[in-house]
């Protein structure tokens, strides 16, 4: 029957998270986890049953349910074909991980021949410390930006500010200090009597630079969204003691007034509205701002050499042999959440993000722009306009597609092109599907694999533009390879070749959309001048007194 199939299905990957799971899960858990990489809440009312503890009791030969300090914890019961991986995760360092090696010993490690019979022969390699994913960081710093924190404080104030609770285990950390140490760049711990003290280190500098600046009224702020820097306005806005919770403003034609509310501050301003001179009837579609994007294309990163070793963290994954990575560096890292902040900042406030609607004609496939989810904005292609209210569209930083509002969008500003897209096409080297395609227990594993880590990647070569490489996870006892993990677990053949991934032929977004940095025409990001394009408008208007004479951002 449909029941048992979808049964036995389940109970798969129910084993396979358990397992991955080395303390074992709560039921609570086990639902996050499967909605987290199957996308969808755990079939209970189609099988049957009322609670997710109800269904793994029916489960006796893949669940073993244990009671610690009264809570529930469900651990899995390997069976003949994952007792490898399970005493793989037994391995995993709890107390210590390892160090890294120098990096003459990565320089000169050996690369495997395709003529190799055995790919576990590589040399051992290590990364670091497990790592925040990015939007993570972005939290984390955007709630240090206002005030600097208790640490005792921090769960609570993270589960207020985004609904949810910092769930820091699942990204493989052992304890808060070491999320923190992991962000020393940027969040700094200080002692006080009340406790340790989380504070972002771009909020000393501001304090710091408080100390020599005169203090400042509201009235002599910076306009609201400048052309190319907003720290200026934040800084101005901590200088004065106020956070910018509402804008309301004024349309005069080419100018625009704008007063910020705040019921903390002394200088608190009324909003006094100003009368039209002969009120007309504005346009119902505004004009495009001539700092917004239409016809350009974002470039991706630089080519990386073959036989090179790279820190790389797995953002996101239809099969192994269609997945996107990050590059695990500082500056790569701290570019993308610098670019999240400053489009958070921007886009944020009503004018700004007004002032960047996309009309009707705008919305089409191909067209680079940006959307909004959560309040963080992110760069996106549109990919197909799916009806009058939807668009699908292709996560240049990440690499998925996802379908969202038309209401939501917004034209990208030239200043955002300059990052080349993060996201890499990756495919797993030297494996393939031993049924021709690769199952859902394959994928499942892979996905499991791949979670909240930094892997070493060691690039094997481009086949149409993505990148075919080995992934290795280095956390454990024993260095795991992970196509060797899939062949040991009969998911996948080695070949010793690299086959043209199906799936990216079949669809392969940043192929489509991204335009290579060796065949970038103007590799240089240069906003438009301002004066040249704007004849039509009021030389007095505002935009135009913020012309940038062809300036390179």
């Amino acid at each position: 029957s449909k029941q048992a199939q979808l049964m036995e299905v389940l109970k798969k990957e129910v084993r396979a998270m358990l397992i991955a799971a080395k303390a074992g899960l709560t039921p609570e858990q086990l639902e996050e986890q499967y909605m987290a990489m199957v996308c969808k809440p755990l079939p209970l009312h189609d099988l049957g049953f009322q609670s997710t503890l109800e269904l793994v009791t029916q489960m006796p030969e893949v669940v073993r349910i244990c009671s610690k300090n009264g809570t529930l914890i469900l651990k899995a019961i390997a069976d003949d074909s994952t007792k490898g991986i399970a005493k793989l995760v037994a391995n995993q360092k709890v107390k210590a991980r390892k160090a890294s090696k120098k990096a003459a010993t990565k320089a000169n490690a050996p690369f495997p021949t395709k003529n190799s019979k055995n790919p576990q022969s590589f040399q051992t390699l290590s990364a670091g410390t497990p790592v925040l994913p990015a939007t993570v960081k972005a939290e984390l710093q955007d709630l240090l930006s206002s005030s600097p924190l208790l640490l005792a404080d921090l769960g609570r104030a993270f589960l207020r500010r985004f609904g949810r609770a910092f769930q820091y285990r699942q990204y493989g950390f052992l304890s808060v200090f070491e999320v923190l140490r992991s962000m020393a760049d940027s969040i700094a711990v200080e002692q006080t009597k009340a406790g340790s003290l989380l504070v972002l280190r771009k909020y000393l500098a501001r304090t710091i630079e408080q100390k020599e600046v005169p203090q400042a009224c509201a009235a002599e702020m910076p306009p609201l969204e400048p052309i190319c820097e907003t720290d200026s306005f934040h800084q101005a806005a901590h200088l004065v003691g106020l956070e910018p919770v509402q804008t309301q403003a004024v349309d005069l034609g080419n100018h625009l007034e704008q007063v910020m509310h705040d019921e903390t501050s002394e200088c608190h301003l009324p909003f006094i509205p100003l009368q039209h001179q002969g009120s007309e009837q504005f346009p119902s579609t505004p004009e495009i701002p001539p700092d917004a994007v239409q016809d350009r294309r974002l470039c991706s990163l630089p080519p990386l050499k073959r036989r090179c070793l790279v820190g790389v963290i797995v953002e996101f994954v239809v099969s192994p042999s269609q997945f996107y990575i990050h590059i695990c560096s500082t500056e790569t890292s701290s570019k993308l959440q610098d670019l999240m902040f400053e489009m958070r900042h921007v886009y944020s406030h009503k004018v700004a993000s007004d002032k960047y609607i996309m009309p009707e004609s705008a919305v089409r496939p191909g067209q680079l722009c940006c959307v909004v989810v959560s309040t963080w904005w992110y760069r996106v292609i549109i990919h197909r306009v799916i009806n009058d209210q939807e668009v699908e569209v292709f996560y240049a930083d990440y690499g998925h597609l996802q379908t969202v509002q038309k209401s939501s969008l917004r034209f990208l500003k030239w200043h955002y092109l300059k990052l080349p897209a993060q996201a890499i096409p990756c495919s797993l080297a030297w494996v393939k599907p031993v049924e021709g395609t690769w199952s859902s227990a394959a994928i499942l594993l892979f996905k499991h694999l791949c979670r909240f880590k930094e892997f070493v990647g060691i690039v094997d070569e481009y086949v149409d533009g993505v990148l075919y490489l080995f992934l290795c996870d280095t956390s454990t006892k024993e260095d795991v390879y992970f196509h060797s993990v899939l062949r040991d677990m009969g998911y996948a053949d080695i070949c010793g070749e690299n086959i043209p991934s199906q799936e990216f032929e079949e669809l392969n977004p940043s192929a489509l959309y991204i335009q290579p940095s060796g065949k970038q025409g103007n590799a240089e990001v240069v906003e438009p001048d301002l004066c040249l394009q704007q004849d039509s408008q009021d030389a007095d208007s505002e935009i135009a007194n913020l012309k940038l004479d062809g300036a390179e951002l």
